[in-house]
């Protein structure tokens, strides 16, 4: 028989809800990143067919895939870091993007190729406006990393005034306003980043978090819903994609109080992807609840195994030490 000694297990278990708060991110487990995007001419048409050049200078490595009829390419089992994307099409290549890749998440390009992509037959006025776009996106991107969002809001808002098409300035401008926990402003930048591109999973996966973070549980739910559709639905999109959509759904649901449905979707990212950490861990929790220590303790030393130093390993390595007992 396992004995809860002095009432702590139940304490882990209603602190459990609080701490799902901080888990609608993809899992930190992941070891690897991927980038999508699309190909577009200078006339902003779709290009099919783009040889897509994806290079490492930090570990020498070299990938290449190709743009559908959409114009549109992934290529997943990216190591992070630093990489610069091209393509290129009857000998015509785009400017290099430089991109930075992080574990578990995806970077999303658009790749100019034609006249506007390498620059023959630009004007100077363009030539100047994309040069001015580039710097002002990318002061963006230095700012969200280090934490500076105000400038970043600033910077992508500059960019959008220079393509009022750019759906990832957009997108920027509502993680950063997430991070000052402006859910409001995050909201509204959410929703103009899906209605440029009305296919973009990661800002509905955004807006769940920011519905998600005021307690709008049901709207939350249709976000991540819609997220998680459209991960599954993009061609070569990799496992890990769709784990992550199943286990922001979970998380909805569990903080909603709906933990039998919410276990279906962890018990549904763990099947997709066996290594996806937190939904291990969160499984564990769910089988707590139901009195399954057995089926807890398991799900906890997985998740122990997958992520040692993840940012639940203390309170699940506490837990199984009550389990144990």
């Amino acid at each position: 028989m396992v004995r809860r000694v002095n009432g702590r297990l139940p304490r882990l278990v209603v602190c459990a809800a609080a701490l799902t708060l901080a888990l609608v991110s993809p899992a930190l487990a992941q070891s690897t990143g991927m980038v999508r995007g699309v190909v577009k001419d200078a006339s902003g048409k779709p290009v099919e067919g783009a040889k897509i050049s994806i290079d490492s200078d930090a570990n020498n490595r070299h990938f290449e895939t190709k743009s559908d009829k959409k114009g549109e390419f992934i290529q997943i089992g990216l190591a992070p870091g630093p990489y610069k994307v091209t393509a290129e099409k009857d000998k015509v290549v785009s400017a290099p993007t430089p991109i930075s890749v992080r574990i578990a998440a995806g970077a999303s390009i658009t790749l100019v190729i034609g006249a506007g992509g390498a620059g023959g037959g630009m004007s100077p006025e363009a030539a100047a406006k994309t040069t001015a776009l580039k710097k002002a996106f990318e002061e963006g991107v230095t700012a969200s990393r280090a934490g500076n969002h105000d400038a970043a809001i600033a910077s992508f808002q500059a960019a959008a005034e220079l393509n009022p098409s750019c759906f990832d300035c957009y997108y920027n401008i509502a993680f950063s306003e997430s991070q000052k926990k402006d859910y409001d402003k995050a909201e509204a930048a959410y929703k103009k980043a899906i209605e440029l591109k009305a296919d973009y999973a990661e800002a509905y996966s955004g807006l769940a978090n920011v519905y998600n973070a005021t307690r709008k549980f049901d709207q939350a739910a249709a976000a991540s819903a819609k997220a998680m559709e459209l991960t599954s639905s993009t061609p070569g999109a990799m496992a890990g994609g769709n784990a992550d959509a199943m286990f922001n759904q979970g998380v909805i649901l569990w903080n909603a109080g709906k933990v039998a449905e919410a276990k279906k979707q962890f018990e549904g990212a763990i099947a997709v992807n066996p290594n996806h950490a937190e939904s291990h861990y969160q499984l564990g929790m769910a089988l707590v609840n139901e009195g399954n220590l057995a089926g807890a303790t398991k799900e906890f030393e997985a998740y122990v195994t997958l992520a040692p130093t993840g940012p639940n390993a203390a309170t699940a390595k506490g837990i199984l030490a009550t389990l144990k007992k």
